[in-house]
């Protein structure tokens, strides 16, 4: 049975892995489609997506660190729609937000790796879940990661269709 040490090290792990994956999920994507696919007809476009992963990776961390120096601190909250229109993530520059993201997950993934036993025993209180351990917040990135890959891949398929079908949704009865 793995043991917290082992689980930490793994969603540190997994925070790269997810990182790398939304890179490979955009890398064949152009600007036109970045700022023009959308999640239904009032949902966001990649490009949204993308910024909202950037500014929310730099709020993870942001609360990790506050957490470190704080003690038991309630971690402020954040309008992710809001954040959206106020900071115009459609009229960015693609590569550039992929980059910013990038560099704030070093810059995350570099804070987990470097925490003491005694830092992980850190904790505050969650806006929306209550009392919220370093550990949770550690997990709490690549769960958000894959909420959105799934949603940006969704997107991608709809624009492209049979592009996301899985091998079994191409075998007939007549297969086996």
């Amino acid at each position: 049975m793995a043991d917290l040490h082992d689980i930490q090290q793994r969603h540190i792990n997994l925070m790269q892995l997810t990182a790398e994956t939304i890179g490979h999920v955009l890398k064949n994507v152009s600007m036109e489609q970045a700022t023009t696919l959308r999640d239904g007809p009032e949902g966001w476009t990649i490009l949204e997506i993308l910024g909202h992963l950037r500014d929310f990776d730099i709020i993870f961390r942001e609360r990790a660190e506050m957490m470190l120096t704080q003690n038991h601190p309630p971690l402020p909250a954040y309008d992710h729609e809001q954040m959206a229109i106020d900071k115009a993530y459609n009229d960015e520059d693609f590569a550039y937000v992929f980059d910013e993201f990038m560099y704030s997950r070093n810059k995350t993934k570099a804070l987990f790796e470097n925490l003491t036993s005694e830092q992980w025993q850190r904790s505050g209180i969650h806006p929306e879940r209550g009392d919220f351990s370093m550990t949770d917040a550690l997990i709490q990135v690549s769960h958000h990661d894959i909420v959105h890959i799934e949603q940006m891949t969704r997107m991608l398929e709809q624009e492209i269709p049979g592009s996301g079908a899985l091998p079994s949704d191409n075998l007939t009865d007549d297969t086996f």
